[in-house]
């Protein structure tokens, strides 16, 4: 395969982002098709918890979670929730969910590879921050876990052991050590998990801007208009068509999250995605804060001192990608984290408390699709990261300026096989 004139990026998200930047600086012409502004609050790249969780190799299903199921479905409000009325079209995805995860070799094996997606992700990230004149954005200074207690973290002991055995390794913290670090915290918390190879980044959204940015820097153009299709013939690409006419190329990748199944199923794959929408909260000016960004293992909810003030996230809801939000999923997590450091005041006025819903693009097995569409070797599928899109995304945009130009890809990529589903 020659290398390509010019490719269009469908998408730019923070995949879209990351495959521009690696594209441009391979001398390629690029054309990024986004109906939306890059890096802006409707991107669901703007409102994650901002981590780049190198460790984060498990699939988000787990052995024996399936008992978990009729109490997802009895509480709307828990941390996994289905909608009612959605769960018909839901439910092939869920049961593929369950499967995925159903005995612990299989979770080994998604282990091995989402480790060989994200190994080394905050130094790859620092080096394209730079790059793009945003080094301040991105920290390398780890990532903790809280549990309430020593007991709470064994009985996670076999997802831990899945993790030493992927060559990730961690510092143990006891009460005393875990307050030392982290002042602001409640006392329930005595102990912590410290993970020093991680890092986190402090403005998802202006950092996919910045690499959008720079892409157009080196000549990318970014066209406003929705991709619908593809004009392809005898095998070959000739055109991505969208809603404002045709953009004639030789190469396509589809980065569009969420949005994607429609455009796989136009380049001849049957992929398995839903949208997992998920929220946030922010408190500006928080009078507490942890020091390093913290998952908390009994509300499982992620906080993260951001740019613009004290962010927590989580929840996940199967429902319509163009659902109604629900804002009191996102209120539970301002209420979550008002007990977690005590300090923070009992009642925040409107003006401090910023509210978010976003669309994760979530494959039942945890693994992104990243690979040649069946329909033509010139459309490359890139999405379906769900909870590691930001962290996976400096390694997935390598990988498509790779297979672009014909290149041995520097990672196997059958774990992500878009068609694994068929």
């Amino acid at each position: 395969m020659s290398k390509p004139e010019h490719v269009v990026i469908i998408g730019a998200g923070i995949i879209g982002a990351a495959s521009a930047y690696q594209l441009v600086r391979a001398g390629i012409q690029v054309t990024l098709i986004e109906p939306g502004i890059p890096g802006d609050e409707q991107a669901s790249s703007y409102g994650n918890a901002g981590w780049l969780s190198s460790h984060s190799v498990l699939p988000p299903a787990s052995p024996g979670i399936w008992m978990q199921v009729p109490k997802w479905l009895a509480d709307p409000l828990g941390p996994l929730s289905v909608r009612w009325k959605y769960f018909p079209r839901a439910l092939p995805w869920l049961i593929r969910y369950l499967s995925a995860a159903w005995t612990y070799p299989q979770v080994e094996r998604t282990a091995q590879g989402l480790r060989s997606l994200l190994r080394d992700a905050p130094a790859l990230h620092k080096e394209m921050a730079t790059q793009a004149g945003v080094p301040e954005l991105i920290e390398q200074r780890g990532l903790l876990h809280a549990f309430l207690s020593r007991e709470e973290f064994q009985k996670d002991a076999r997802a831990w052991a899945i993790r030493k055995n992927e060559g990730i390794a961690w510092q143990e913290l006891d009460a005393d050590a875990l307050h030392a670090l982290e002042p602001d915290l409640d006392t329930r918390y005595t102990f912590g998990v410290l993970v020093p190879e991680t890092g986190s980044c402090r403005n998802p959204g202006a950092y996919t801007a910045a690499l959008i940015r720079y892409a157009q820097t080196q000549g990318a153009a970014l066209t406003q208009a929705r991709a619908t299709g593809f004009r392809i013939e005898q095998g070959r690409l000739k055109a991505v068509l969208t809603d404002q006419g045709e953009v004639l190329c030789d190469r396509a990748v589809i980065a569009a999250g969420a949005r994607a199944k429609v455009l796989a199923q136009e380049a001849g794959d049957q992929v398995s995605l839903e949208t997992e929408r998920g929220y946030h909260a922010v408190v500006q000016a928080p009078e507490a804060s942890p020091r390093t960004p913290t998952m908390f293992a009994d509300c499982k909810v992620i906080v993260s001192p951001m740019d613009q003030g004290l962010r927590v996230a989580g929840q996940v809801e199967i429902a319509s990608t163009d659902d109604t939000p629900d804002w009191r999923r996102a209120e539970i997590l301002r209420d979550h984290l008002l007990t977690l450091y005590p300090t923070l005041p009992r009642s925040l006025s409107a003006d401090r408390l910023n509210l978010w819903m976003g669309r994760r693009p979530s494959t039942p097995d945890g693994l992104p699709c990243i690979g040649v569409a069946s329909g033509s070797p010139d459309i490359i599928h890139a999405y379906g990261h769900g909870h590691v899109g930001l962290v996976s995304s400096a390694r997935t945009g390598r990988l498509v300026a790779q297979l672009a130009q014909g290149q041995p890809p520097e990672i196997p990529l059958k774990p992500f096989s878009p068609q694994r589903f068929h």
